[in-house]
């Protein structure tokens, strides 16, 4: 290759890789705001109510529209349309634990829906639910080979079980990740403060968030990525993706990005919003050392710690529920915006990224529900469960 030859190439590998740069440069900062996302833009509509203590709205995205209403006794329903199908998707009411039947407050019930990525040709599903002695329980389920709209009960197949030694903090949520991967968030275990340390303890499940391969499953129902951050590391639980957390109650990927958002509920003071950019494998996200960006048991901080990108104190709410980063079309004043809200205060907040990439927050809505969880359909619309019967959509201002 001649002198003038090669220079020509480096410069056209220059210009290349400049242009890669480029790209990726606009995507990180395509969701930079010049401004904040105006919460006059949209409302909350009441699409279907009637349920019983809903938890989730989850949508099978295997383009039939359905979305799937998760009650905490343990019965699912199909909402298709913004009507209610007259009969469940499936009930496992026999297999809770009791005190998430009755009217009292509990933390237990069924807490997780997922549906696989290819659900359309496998009709495979997933629950996160406590069992009759108040463990955790991650199963496997098939549709009817018979009915489209209904689950076969009698296909469980249980890939995990995990012991809780409280009645609470069980953490619940169950997703699948932009890698195929399926990502499972346990809480600390309960009572108060964190007393076994779990949060911190990596050669425990408890306090984490997992990673686990349901596609290539060994007996044990499941497999461990190879890439997955402690994977061969003594006193590390394989499984573990992320750890730190308290009860994480709702965690959601960016569907453009697959930047990470995890929604931790606080102690005493404070809630908060944490942010684990796509990819970003082992992160330190602080319980019980800190209660969002406030230290809380007194133990130094490690250097590796992540903190949150929002918190609110109690005087504006008592338990976060974390939401979705808006990608739909019908508001488009919200693109890019991360939406969760208060269980207790019924407020709804937007995170965002200004124009200098810092993280900002601001209330985009003080409803009247008690917000236990969020829903994005198949076109990236979002919703709003309310713990006392209704699903609301944010409909756009006309």
């Amino acid at each position: 290759m001649t002198q003038i030859t090669r220079i020509g190439f480096r410069w056209m590998m220059i210009a290349f890789f400049l242009a890669i740069s480029s790209s990726v440069l606009a995507q990180e900062n395509s969701d930079f705001q010049d401004s904040p996302p105006d919460p006059a833009a949209a409302t909350l509509t009441l699409i279907a109510d009637g349920f019983r203590r809903p938890l989730g709205y989850v949508s099978a995205d295997d383009g039939t529209g359905r979305m799937f209403v998760m009650e905490q006794g343990g019965v699912i329903w199909i909402v298709q349309d913004d009507e209610r199908l007259p009969e469940p998707f499936m009930d496992v009411s026999d297999k809770i634990s009791p005190d998430a039947l009755g009217n009292g407050y509990s933390e237990r019930g069924l807490l997780g829906l997922v549906f696989h990525p290819a659900f359309a040709e496998n009709g495979t599903f997933y629950i996160n639910y406590t069992d009759l002695y108040g463990n955790t329980v991650i199963a496997r389920y098939l549709v009817s080979p018979d009915d489209a709209n209904r689950g076969d009960e009698s296909s469980e197949a249980i890939l995990m079980q995990v012991a809780q030694p409280f009645a609470n903090h069980n953490g619940g949520h169950i997703a699948f990740g932009p890698d195929g991967y399926l990502y499972i968030a346990l809480g600390d275990g309960g009572a108060a403060g964190d007393p076994l340390g779990a949060g911190q303890d990596t050669s425990v499940l408890l306090g984490k968030i997992l990673r686990i391969d349901v596609d290539n499953a060994d007996a044990g129902g499941y497999t461990i990525p190879s890439d997955n951050p402690f994977v061969g590391q003594e006193d590390f639980a394989a499984e573990i993706w992320l750890y730190g957390v308290r009860n994480p109650w709702r965690f959601s990927f960016d569907r453009l990005t697959g930047d990470l958002y995890v929604a931790d509920v606080g102690q005493n003071q404070w809630e908060e919003v944490n942010f684990v950019p796509a990819g970003q494998a082992g992160a330190n996200l602080g319980w019980n050392i800190y209660e969002a960006t406030h230290a809380y048991s007194g133990a130094p901080a490690p250097s590796d710690m992540v903190l949150p990108i929002a918190e609110y104190a109690h005087n504006l709410g008592i338990s976060v529920t974390g939401g979705f980063v808006y990608r739909g079309e019908a508001i488009a004043d919200w693109q890019g915006a991360y939406l969760y809200g208060d269980f207790g205060s019924g407020m709804i907040w937007a995170a965002y990224r200004d124009a200098s990439g810092d993280w900002n927050d601001l209330v985009i809505l003080d409803s009247i529900t008690s917000i236990s969880s969020f829903g994005q359909d198949e076109a990236g619309e979002l919703y709003v469960v309310d713990y006392n019967g209704g699903i609301y959509r944010f409909s756009p201002n006309s």
